[in-house]
Formats: structure tokens, C-alpha cells, sequence
């Protein structure tokens, strides 16, 4: 009777373990996994040539604890009818991106088109160690772009600079005699204040 009753404890622990056991590996095959995020960002440089360069950079972050395999990156939005390329291209790939650790790409374009362009994601694709299928990620969206646009300020400063070009002489005398009836008038007012105060 002890000895059923010992065996049936130590098929209970045994079974107990080996669930456990289960569970361990399911949570670290869970936790194990990569987890990709990317955020992508353009600055806009007007150059003097009449054009705008757009700087492009896709940094590509795995917060996972896991090592992502055979990552590739691919940000073919950007109209070939509207930019071209200066330096770099849209695609790159790496062998592996470990847990905790970042990559980044960068590349240049060019555009002459004055105009308010929208682009897309970057895509990024990867392995698992323990999937066969390619796993997806995309990168944070940007702003819409406004080629070739003048700002507020620039567009202030330009009338500033244009009026003052085209009408800089006429300016020139209107504060000259502006100041000269202000010195004559000084005078006068000085001459009045002082004639109140002696009566």
C-alpha cells in the first residue's frame, strides 16, 4: 500500500516537473524571439543649384532577446520620376542583428519638383531561429514632404529684400525728411513747455 501510494507521489512530482519543464521552454522560446522596430527620418537641405536634397535614415533597432537572421531592409517609395539618387540606395541587408543591438542605412536624393510629396514605411524583413517564414516589420511613417517650398521666413525675408531693392531710394528720403520734421518739431515743443511753466 506505501509503496503504490509513494509511486502515485512520484508519478504527481514527475508530472509536475515535466510540465514545468513545458512551460520553461515555451516561455523562453517566446522571450527568445527578436522583436524589430525601425524609425525612419528626412531632413530636407535646399541647395543653391535650384534643387532640395532629401537625407534619408532608417535606423533599424531589435528589442527583442533574440537574434534576428538575414535582415533586409527595402524603401522603394520614393518616385524615380520625381527624386534621383545622389549617394546610396533604398535597400540593405545584414547577416544578423542581435538582441539589444542596432543598424542604421542612410542615402541621398535630389528632386527639382516643387511639390508636396508623401511617402511610405520602410519594410524590413527577417528570420527566426526557430520559424522557417519570414517574419515583417515596418518602420515609423514621416511627415509630407514639401519639395522645394518656401517657409515663412524665407518668404517674409525675400519680399523684405525685394521691396528694399526696388524701392530703397524712395525709403531713404521718406526717413531722412521723417527725422528732419522730427528735429524741427523737438524744438518747438521744448519752447512750449518751457512757456506754460512761466506762467
Amino acid at each position: 500500500m506505501s509503496t503504490t501510494i509513494t509511486q502515485a507521489a512520484v508519478m504527481i512530482v514527475a508530472g509536475a516537473l515535466a510540465t514545468l519543464f513545458i512551460f520553461a521552454v515555451a516561455s523562453e522560446a517566446v522571450s527568445g524571439a527578436p522583436f524589430i522596430l525601425a524609425h525612419k527620418k528626412v531632413s530636407l537641405t535646399k541647395l543653391s543649384s535650384g534643387t532640395e536634397r532629401v537625407s534619408v535614415t532608417i535606423d533599424v533597432y531589435n528589442q527583442g532577446s533574440g537574434t534576428a537572421y538575414d535582415v533586409t531592409l527595402t524603401d522603394d517609395s520614393w518616385d524615380q520620376g520625381v527624386f534621383y539618387f545622389v549617394t546610396g540606395n533604398t535597400s540593405k541587408s545584414w547577416e544578423k542583428v542581435h538582441a539589444g543591438s542596432a543598424v542604421s542605412h542612410s542615402f541621398e536624393l535630389e528632386s527639382g519638383k516643387k511639390m508636396t510629396y508623401y511617402g511610405s514605411p520602410s519594410r524590413i524583413t527577417y528570420r527566426v531561429a526557430s520559424k522557417s517564414k519570414l517574419q515583417e516589420a515596418y518602420s515609423t511613417p514621416i511627415l509630407p514632404l514639401e519639395i522645394l517650398s518656401e517657409k515663412v521666413g524665407e518668404a517674409k525675408l525675400g519680399l523684405a529684400k525685394s521691396l528694399l531693392s526696388k524701392y530703397g531710394s524712395h525709403i531713404s528720403v521718406v526717413l531722412i525728411v521723417a527725422l528732419f520734421a522730427n528735429a524741427i518739431a523737438a524744438p518747438s515743443k521744448s519752447n512750449a513747455g518751457s512757456g506754460k511753466k512761466r506762467h
